[in-house]
């Protein structure tokens, strides 16, 4: 028999084909039995034993599969159907048991052999029948014809079953593939937006801070034979600076708000990052603000200071300004940050190209802001400047 895994139903099934043969021979080996025939008790006690041994071998040898399995259940069949034939012809009480086997005929073989085997079977069982009783009548040729069209017709459902069953199977174990590729792909774009979040962390903050240290010790140097004092104010600044930076790495690892934000308002941390962010340049900056401040939610002010931040950066690396201008506007529905400078400009069709820059931090301040839903435009060509304006929706609760 087949080596298959069914499902309940299934199973349920096959056993009640199994139970009907079995009470099928235990009633014709009794029925012998009351005749006094001992050759068919014999017989029919073997076959059932045989037939028993079938299906306690099919269980217990999972590792048999395919053809292998295949034909050992069709050697199992032929070895049934011959001890049948026998008690058929020995005693009237066999013949009965074709019902069963019509079932293992549709089971074990192709559909082109199983009808033509059971066709076969039935003729089989209407010439035993005919044999015993010395003649035919309709009613031995009604019986197991009618008998062999109710097992086909159900060995045709039962398979339907099966094949639906095992594409509901397969079905499943591809959803679970799926399932499980699913949670890889959103794992694996969780760690690339965690890289980007402290990429941009870094170019943002970290980068912005460092470049800021750069230009104040320079100055420094440049200020320490001429002015001692000048350079030690400098060194001073540096110094600040490079503890802010120190913390700012310190709440990357414990995922806290900028040092900036944490002891101050927005307009204050702001107003610093622009007396600072383009120390030792010879780059003014001047910041304003419009409008009425109102608090903003943690996430806003992180965004807006890092791309002030990140604009600045690039003024004092890149423009050559002599002037520069941040100025915070807070409208009715939306709060702006305009970051201007009148340095030499880029082609802002290829921000790369600008100086030395990578075009990295305008991408970063660009996606920090659409994160929210707001919008970054970048205004420039060579020659006559920059301004990046940054504008935010204000959260419904917010808006006036």
């Amino acid at each position: 028999m087949s080596d298959y895994l069914f499902p309940p139903a299934l199973r349920m099934l096959r056993w009640a084909i199994h139970g009907t043969f079995a009470i099928l021979l235990v009633i014709a080996v009794a029925g012998a039995a009351r005749q006094g025939q001992a050759l068919p008790v014999i017989g029919g006690t073997l076959l059932g034993v045989l037939y028993a041994a079938g299906i306690f071998i099919e269980g217990r040898l999972p590792h048999f599969g395919g053809q292998t399995h295949l034909r050992l259940g069709r050697l199992w069949l032929v070895v049934i159907t011959l001890g049948w034939a026998a008690l058929a012809v020995a005693s009237p009480q066999f013949v009965w048991l074709a019902f069963p086997l019509f079932f293992a005929y549709l089971h074990l073989l192709p559909l082109a052999v199983a009808l033509p085997g059971v066709a076969v079977l039935t003729v089989a069982a209407i010439l035993a029948a005919a044999w015993h009783e010395g003649g035919l009548t309709p009613a031995q040729v009604i019986g197991p014809t009618i008998g062999a069209a109710v097992a086909t017709l159900m060995a045709m459902v039962y398979k339907a079953l099966y094949t639906e069953s095992e594409e509901r199977r397969l079905l499943i174990d591809d959803l679970v593939r799926t399932r499980g590729k699913l949670v890889e792909v959103e794992s694996d774009a969780a760690r690339l937006a965690e890289r980007e979040r402290l990429a941009r962390e870094i170019h943002d903050a970290l980068a912005q801070g460092m470049s800021s240290i750069i230009l104040l010790l320079r100055a420094a140097r440049r200020d320490l034979a001429d002015d001692p004092g000048k350079a030690e104010r400098r060194i001073v600044e540096a110094e600040a600076a490079a503890k802010e930076n120190l913390e700012e790495a310190r709440n990357f690892v414990r995922a806290l708000a900028p040092p900036a934000l944490q002891h101050s308002s927005l307009v204050a941390a702001l107003r610093r990052i622009s007396d600072t962010a383009v120390a030792g340049t010879c780059t003014t900056v001047r910041f304003e603000v419009s409008g009425t401040p109102l608090p903003l939610p943690a996430d806003y002010d992180v965004t807006l200071l890092r791309v002030a931040q990140g604009a600045l950066g690039n003024v004092s690396r890149h423009a050559g300004a002599e002037h520069a201008r941040v100025t915070l506007t807070y409208l009715d529905d939306m709060v702006m940050l305009d970051v201007y400078d009148d340095g030499r400009g880029f082609d802002v069709s290829n921000p790369a190209g600008q100086a030395t820059g990578t075009g990295y931090g305008l991408r970063a301040m660009r996606e920090r802001v659409s994160t929210l839903g707001g919008t970054l435009t970048v205004e420039s060509s060579p020659g006559d400047g920059t301004a990046v304006v940054a504008t935010l929706p204000l959260p419904r609760g917010e808006a006036a």
